[in-house]
């Protein structure tokens, strides 16, 4: 799914969300329903993440540019099979691709709210899990399939909100939320080729960004139940395989223009992935 796609989405929630508030009639006398801090927690679903068009990338002189087509001895395209967005299943494309998947995700929350008249402001961290696999597939004319997978193990964030609240007590809030996300990603190599050697530089941290909208609602002075929808994009431009001699021969396409081998890192650097989720909070 593209960025307007999203966009459109976005849109759509904020309609649906809004419409109550729209709906409800101003009250006389506001209340500071919602000024104070929080604890929480958050348990939702992820989406399928948005890496359409990812391929590998290949650095074959070892210059730090990924522009290089690996070839054969006689001069062919070694990649001719193409790509797929997801895991090989075999060494050539129609063996299949498994799709890439969103899963749960859950985790931690807290932060502060100050509430003037129906406006609220606030600033909150969370700290949580979420299930997702996000793989991209080569396949050689060897043949042969190189598979590249990338997982978040864990993801914080601090984020502001402003929204607006509406009730007879100030009892419901809508607001918009974005700030700065930043994730441990797993990485991880798998390939059919039996004679070069492998040498990834394993997991890292990815810095990003998150935005999105959500409604919450306090069911006593103390605890509120919420719906959140967030979009995040997270900046992964770390991950790289080098493809050395293992077995193979100096004819061996990874090691033609240089004996050391070939460098190869993924297209898409931006780990995209929306997520629902239900919220709940102990105000104090």
């Amino acid at each position: 799914m593209h960025h307007h796609n999203k966009i459109a989405r976005l849109a759509l929630a904020v309609c649906v969300i809004a419409a109550p508030a729209a709906a409800a009639p101003a009250f006389a006398q506001s209340t500071d329903a919602w000024t104070g801090g929080h604890v929480g927690v958050y348990l939702g679903r992820a989406s399928s993440p948005d890496d359409g068009g990812d391929r590998f990338l290949f650095d074959t002189n070892l210059d730090g540019t990924y522009d290089d087509t690996v070839r054969t001895a006689a001069g062919a395209d070694a990649f001719s099979p193409g790509f797929c967005n997801g895991a090989a299943q075999g060494p050539t494309p129609d063996t299949g691709c498994s799709s890439n998947f969103g899963g749960a995700e859950w985790g931690l929350r807290g932060g502060y709210d100050w509430q003037a008249g129906q406006w609220v402001f606030g600033v909150l961290g969370e700290i949580g899990k979420v299930d997702i696999r996000d793989a991209v597939s080569a396949y050689s004319t060897t043949p042969a399939f190189y598979t590249m997978t990338r997982k978040i193990d864990t993801m914080g964030a601090i984020r502001g909100r402003a929204g607006f609240a509406f009730g007879a007590e100030s009892e419901n809030l809508v607001y918009l939320t974005a700030g700065f996300a930043r994730a441990r990603v797993q990485n991880r190599f798998a390939t059919s080729n039996a004679a070069n050697s492998f040498d990834g530089n394993g997991s890292h941290n990815a810095n990003g960004y998150q935005y999105g909208i959500g409604y919450e609602r306090l069911l006593t002075e103390n605890l509120s139940l919420g719906l959140e929808y967030l979009m995040t994009s997270l900046d992964d431009d770390d991950y790289r395989v080098r493809t050395g001699p293992g077995s193979a021969p100096a004819t061996n396409p990874f090691l033609i223009v240089d004996p050391r081998g070939t460098d190869m890192r993924r297209s898409d650097t931006d780990f995209d992935f929306d997520t629902v989720r239900a919220t709940l909070s102990l105000r104090f």
